[in-house]
């Protein structure tokens, strides 16, 4: 039975839409939740019909958002070092975390390390798009500053990542710049491009517009410009909901017209809900990290827990390994 060991503590509103999260999961899945944290907090909220399948590991000490990464490989007590320390140990099979994202991705890099070859892990990170399957972006904040060679292993990373855990056949990827034609982008694209033209799966530059319209699969940039892309992301899905509403709501013929929209409203709310998507894997550390957001609700906990079921189940891990190891090769 595949364990997953789940992170609750230091999460915008408390244990408890973790706990709901894992449990929604455990009607679904036959896994083990491995939950890490405060026992006296965690304990009630666990019905009896549950307890064989969730084991708590108790601790208190938890990275505070506001403390620096740097902090957290002192902190052994603290709830995501021992969570990574049982995925270190093969206690788990995969970590899930909506704690402070900074210290998940510095403990899963010194901790675990880093596949062989891989120059940085990445933040992979799903949105939605026309099409029935959702875009990537790599990286979406692990990584800041970046030189053109992590840019390339983004791109082998998400090409993988789409292929064998989304289930596309031949996924397209593309280079984040500001324009389409290939001289566009600044001194960090302009390089990357010429690393990545003779890539098979590259499809050249992308323009924003692009992760949403479902000309490419993977979208690959620095982490500062995918963090900035996923924020301004979330704010317009959730304005033109907010927007919706009032306009239905102001008008008695459009709340007539609602009644007859309904189901397509509730699907377009599930495809723009960053809820839906769960969390972000941490592409290129030996094992499976899913990094979730601080606010997420029980439905983000299980999506993300079905995310890490898949990335075990498809073995992308040892799927990225072989990537680079072949690139390794062909380079040498």
């Amino acid at each position: 039975m595949l364990k997953i060991a789940i992170d609750v503590m230091g999460a915008d509103h408390g244990v408890a839409p973790i706990i709901e999260g894992a449990l929604l999961a455990l009607k679904s899945e036959n896994f083990k939740a491995v939950i890490v944290g405060d026992e006296a907090q965690i304990a009630p909220l666990i019905p009896a019909a549950y307890q064989k399948q969730v084991e708590i590991v108790h601790c208190t000490d938890y990275i505070r958002m506001e403390e620096s990464p740097s902090v957290t490989a002192k902190r052994t007590e603290s709830s995501i070092y021992k969570a990574t320390e049982l995925l270190k140990e093969g206690v788990v099979d995969a970590l899930v975390s909506p704690g402070h994202s900074g210290a998940t991705m510095s403990l899963a890099t010194l901790k675990i390390g880093r596949i062989k070859g891989v120059s940085r892990p990445a933040i992979c990170t799903t949105m939605p798009n026309v099409s029935d399957k959702p875009s990537m972006i790599l990286d979406a904040g692990a990584n800041t500053d970046c030189k053109p060679e992590y840019l390339v292993d983004f791109a082998i990373m998400g090409y993988e990542y789409a292929k064998n855990v989304i289930g596309l056949e031949n996924p397209r990827v593309g280079l984040l710049s500001n324009g389409e034609e290939d001289n566009k982008g600044n001194e960090l694209t302009k390089a990357t491009f010429k690393l990545l033209k003779d890539f098979p799966f590259f499809k050249g530059n992308v323009e924003g517009r692009d992760i949403f319209n479902g000309s490419v699969d993977v979208i690959v940039c620095d982490g500062f410009s995918g963090n900035l892309v996923l924020k301004a992301s979330e704010g317009v899905a959730s304005a033109i909901s907010t927007i919706m509403k009032k306009e239905i709501k102001s008008c008695l013929c459009s709340m007539f017209g609602a009644l007859f929209l309904k189901k397509v409203f509730k699907k377009l709310k599930k495809k723009v809900d960053h809820s839906e998507y769960g969390g972000a894997p941490l592409l290129g550390v030996q094992k499976v990290v899913i990094i979730s957001h601080g606010s997420s609700n029980a439905r983000a906990i299980e999506c993300a827990i079905y995310q890490a079921i898949n990335a075990i189940n498809s073995q992308i891990c040892a799927k990225l390994t072989q990537a680079f190891a072949q690139k390794t090769n062909t380079a040498s």
